[in-house]
């Protein structure tokens, strides 16, 4: 066909590129393949999430002094802090209050908050939407800016092209990515909130509150998405199927948005997918600083005001998130290059 660049795949010069069919060194991924590689990595998770429960279990116990004590302050009365031990199972053997402590997790149920009272589920079911909200807004930003930029990027400086460029492209990004997310809140905060006064300075109040902080969550994986990006896009502007569809004079928006991008998009969702983890990890720091109202900044509270159950619980919500997250990312990468399956087998 005239507007594509590739051939039939039974042609003696086939230029199409491994990740775009459904091979692997001439081999398809079958279905006893595609199980192994699932069972495999659903097993990894599900020992992951086992040593993720004992460490949060292990967390408490490894502060030294008494968390009680400290949670209820040096000068509470000994039957106080005897009868929390007791409510909380800390009086217990250790291996019972793991298993109790397993049990309560599998049912969905973290504990009480020292200082409020409240369930653990409830705090954590009430914040982290909020959390929530951020991080995936501020991955989608990050890969609606980062792709098209790493791909211009790429297609300026290809063929050693526009030294100046590359040059720009490199040290701005190298640059935004070695910048800690809580910098970039602070300035943000003092440029465009306290001194032009465009956005609210802290809080969730309405649409304008989400700028800031996305952008601060966003700037430094929106520079690494970019680099990766136009790594990926050089590598296939190399193709021969690119070379045969200058050949044939195809249009560059159509080389480069129907055929070009598609191939470039398997490392970059991947990296995508691991930054949105690190995105929910790292905006801890990022809400203290917006006064954010999602689990970075009650994880904040919690340990400043000693209310160690509320911690455990929202740590062992980041790092399940983290690996769930992780997980999706290894299964979709099967999915998308059979490759990796492949030479995992």
């Amino acid at each position: 066909m005239a507007d594509s660049p590739r051939p039939p795949a039974s042609g003696p010069s086939d230029a199409r590129p491994p990740a775009a069919g459904r091979r692997a060194g001439g081999r398809m991924l079958t279905g006893r393949a595609r199980g192994a590689f699932v069972l495999r990595h659903v097993v990894r998770f599900a020992v992951s999430m086992a040593a993720l429960l004992v460490a949060s279990f292990a967390m408490i116990r490894l502060i030294q002094g008494d968390p009680v004590r400290a949670s209820l302050g040096p000068t509470a009365p000994v039957e106080l802090i005897a009868a929390r031990r007791e409510a909380l199972g800390l009086d217990q053997p250790i291996l019972s209050q793991l298993l109790s402590y397993i049990r309560d997790v599998l049912k969905g149920e973290f504990g009480t908050s020292f200082l409020s009272g409240e369930p653990v589920g409830e705090i954590i079911a009430a914040r982290l939407p909020n959390t929530l909200s951020i991080a995936l807004l501020a991955t989608a930003v990050a890969l609606l800016v980062a792709v098209p930029l790493g791909m211009w990027a790429a297609i300026r400086t290809e063929n050693g092209r526009n030294r100046g460029t590359e040059a720009t492209f490199t040290s701005v990004t190298g640059t935004a990515i070695a910048v800690p997310e809580f910098l970039y809140s602070i300035a943000l905060v003092t440029v465009f909130a306290i001194g032009l006064g465009w956005f609210p300075p802290a809080g969730q109040a309405g649409p304008l509150s989400y700028v800031l902080p996305i952008i601060a969550l966003a700037l430094a994986p929106t520079a690494m998405i970019a680099r990766i990006s136009r790594v990926e896009t050089l590598r296939e502007l190399g193709a021969d199927y690119v070379r045969l569809a200058r050949a044939k004079r195809l249009p560059a928006a159509r080389l480069y948005v129907r055929h070009v991008l598609p191939n470039t998009l398997t490392a970059t969702l991947t990296v995508g997918g691991l930054l949105l983890a690190g995105l929910i990890a790292g905006s801890v720091l990022v809400e203290y600083v917006f006064a954010w109202p999602g689990l970075g900044l009650r994880i904040v509270e919690s340990i400043t005001q000693k209310d160690y159950p509320v911690a455990q619980g929202v740590i062992l919500v980041y790092g399940a998130i983290v690996l769930v997250v992780n997980l999706g990312v290894d299964l979709l990468l099967g999915v998308l290059d059979p490759t990796s399956a492949l030479k995992e087998s």
